[in-house]
C-alpha cells in the first residue's frame, strides 16, 4: 500500500514489483491520472487520515505500507498504522527529518518524547539515509530522511493507558514522575521505578508497566496491543 502517490513517481516502480498494489491519494484529479496510467493499480480517492485502514490491512496478509508522506500528517498516520502493525510486515516512509530524531531517540536525549515511546512499542525503528531539499521539486525548507519501521513483538499493555500516561508525562516534561503523574495515583514503590526521575529518562518498558500498574488500578478490562 502506497499513501500519497501523488504524481505516481514512486508507484510506477513499485508497481512493477509488488504483487498487488492500492494507492491512497486525496487529490482527485491525480487519482484518476494515476488510474488511468495504471491500471494494475488500486487507486483509492481518499483520506488517509479518515479511510478505513483496518479494511485495507487485512488480517492475515502481510502488508507492505510505503510512501513519500505530507509532513503536516505523518505523526497523526502513524499513530493510526501502529495499531494495525499485526498486518503490516514493514513500513518505509520519507519523513520530515525532526520527526525521523523523534521515532529513533533514545531516552535521555532532546528529541525523546510521546511519540518516540509509542513508536517503539510497536517497532523496531532504523534512519536508512538523509535525502536533501535538492532532491525535490521545489526544495523544502526543512530537512528529510528515509526510515524503515518494522513491527515487533510487544508486551501485553492497556494501550489507552499508556497513551494517558504518555500525554500526562510529558506535558510537565521537565517535572519529576510523581508531580508530572500525580493525578494517576502511581504506586512507585510497587512498580520499582525512580519517581524522582522525569519522562524523558524512561525506557519504553518502563512507561508500559506504568501504563499496565494505572490500568489495574482502575480496573478496567485489559486491552492487548498486538
Amino acid at each position: 500500500m502506497e499513501i500519497g502517490p501523488g504524481r505516481g513517481a514512486l508507484t510506477v516502480g513499485i508497481a512493477a514489483q509488488s504483487g498487488t498494489l492500492a494507492a491512497v491519494e486525496i487529490d482527485r484529479d491525480l487519482a484518476s491520472g494515476l488510474g488511468a496510467r495504471l491500471p494494475q493499480v488500486d487507486i483509492l480517492c481518499a483520506d488517509a487520515l479518515k479511510i478505513d485502514l483496518a479494511n485495507l490491512l487485512r488480517e492475515g496478509e502481510a502488508t507492505k505500507v510505503v510512501g513519500n508522506l505530507p509532513y503536516n500528517i505523518a505523526s497523526a498516520l502513524l499513530d493510526r498504522l501502529f495499531v494495525l502493525t499485526d498486518r503490516i510486515a514493514d513500513m518505509h516512509f520519507m519523513l520530515q527529518a525532526e520527526l525521523a530524531d523523534r521515532l529513533t531517540a533514545t531516552p535521555g536525549s532532546k528529541s525523546y518524547g510521546r511519540l518516540s515511546v509509542l513508536a517503539q512499542h510497536f517497532c523496531r525503528i532504523e534512519q536508512l539515509f538523509a535525502v536533501a531539499a535538492e532532491s525535490f521539486a521545489p526544495p523544502p525548507r526543512v530537512r528529510s530522511a528515509f526510515v524503515r519501521l518494522v513491527p515487533r513483538a510487544t508486551e501485553p499493555c492497556h494501550l489507552p493507558a499508556l497513551r494517558q500516561v504518555l500525554r500526562t508525562a510529558f506535558a510537565g516534561r521537565r517535572k519529576v514522575l510523581r508531580n508530572a503523574l500525580e493525578s494517576l495515583a502511581v504506586d512507585w514503590a510497587a512498580l520499582g521505578i525512580d519517581s524522582q526521575q522525569r519522562a524523558e529518562d524512561l525506557s519504553v518498558a518502563d512507561f508500559v508497566a506504568i501504563a499496565n500498574h494505572v490500568q489495574a488500578q482502575n480496573r478496567q478490562p485489559c486491552e492487548q496491543t498486538r
